[in-house]
């Protein structure tokens, strides 16, 4: 058995990992995109926000059956180190699964870290493997789709006009990507809301952000191959920006898209802002990417208010997924 890191200039390293997480994902969740070594690179050179995790492969035999991987920030949460873990299906229940965890809580001390976070997709396994190495379950995360065939579009229009009404005081922008730099401390402020999305009973602290880790998510998106579409609302009396929606679009195959943050500012929700800007980005997708099919996004289970949005515009359920913490 050999334990080694690799990183985005290893090319033989990222095909086998791109093979390893497609026979993972084809297992455990069949339904989500598949990798590309040009998205490997991506991830393991950006990251999501600048901050790229650091990766081993495991081999046996010169074969690629696991992989794990260790992510830590200097942003916030500095007490934290997430992991992730992935065994080949035709390789489980051999020990491989915890020589990787044993190496990445060796990187989380080495680093000072003293709070372990993973996720696995629900499955009695996965969840035995957690409890078998002291995590708990602290959230659960839910992976929804839209399949934009099946929206009715005069339903969406007398949702949107309906709403209207309540959101007199404000108006919809698209905005440009890249983000101007005299733009970016606007977007900082109105980005900070999501930390008041759920997180249950996970250990976690506001995130904090920048204008550099703002351009830094910005790069690592348009990394992984997505155009960008940002769509926010402006309270007109004011100027300030109230909400955003944000979908990226896989250039490489358009006909998928990925739903990244939509948020509301806490001054200005109950103007039902997160539907109308919902809508509006698909009206906006509608003119500009008419390959699109699909639209995924996340939610915590407990986020009762996005999810009754997202059900409205059709939204179904894929997967369910844990995030577990420990202590080191």
């Amino acid at each position: 058995m050999d334990i080694h890191p690799f990183g985005p200039d290893d090319h033989d390293d990222l095909v086998a990992w791109t093979g390893l997480a497609n026979a993972i994902s084809a297992s455990d969740a069949p339904w989500t995109m598949r990798d590309t070594v040009a998205r490997a690179d991506a991830r393991f050179r950006h990251g999501w926000d600048g901050e790229p995790e650091s990766p081993y492969l495991l081999r046996v035999g010169g074969a690629v059956v696991a992989w794990g991987s260790i992510a830590t920030s200097e942003y916030d949460n500095l007490d934290l180190a997430f992991l992730t873990l992935g065994v080949h299906p035709g390789h489980r229940r051999r020990g491989y699964g915890t020589a990787l965890l044993d190496r990445l809580r060796a990187e989380a001390r080495r680093r000072g870290r003293t709070l372990l976070m993973t996720e696995a997709w629900e499955s009695v396994a996965g969840d035995a493997f957690a409890v078998r190495h002291g995590f708990e379950r602290r959230l659960a995360g839910i992976n929804r789709r839209q399949l934009l065939a099946e929206l009715d579009p005069s339903d969406l229009d007398k949702r949107y006009d309906d709403a209207l009404p309540h959101a007199a005081d404000y108006a919809l922008e698209r905005w440009p990507t890249p983000t101007p730099e005299d733009r970016l401390d606007d977007l900082v402020a109105m980005a900070s809301s999501i930390n008041d999305a759920p997180t249950d009973d996970l250990d976690y602290e506001d995130e904090v952000f920048t204008p550099e880790r703002m351009r830094a998510y910005e790069v690592g998106w348009a990394a992984l191959g997505f155009r960008q579409y940002r769509l926010v609302a402006r309270h007109l009396p004011t100027g300030e920006l109230a909400g955003q929606t944000c979908v990226g679009v896989l250039a490489a195959d358009p006909t998928w898209g990925e739903q990244d943050d939509t948020t509301v500012t806490r001054p200005h929700r109950g103007h039902r802002l997160g539907l109308l800007l919902k809508i509006g980005m698909l009206r906006w997708l509608a003119e500009a990417e008419p390959d699109l099919v699909r639209i995924d996004t996340w939610n915590a289970e407990s986020n009762a208010h996005m999810i009754g949005v997202n059900e409205v515009l059709g939204y179904r359920v894929m997967g369910r997924e844990w995030a577990y913490q420990r202590s080191l």
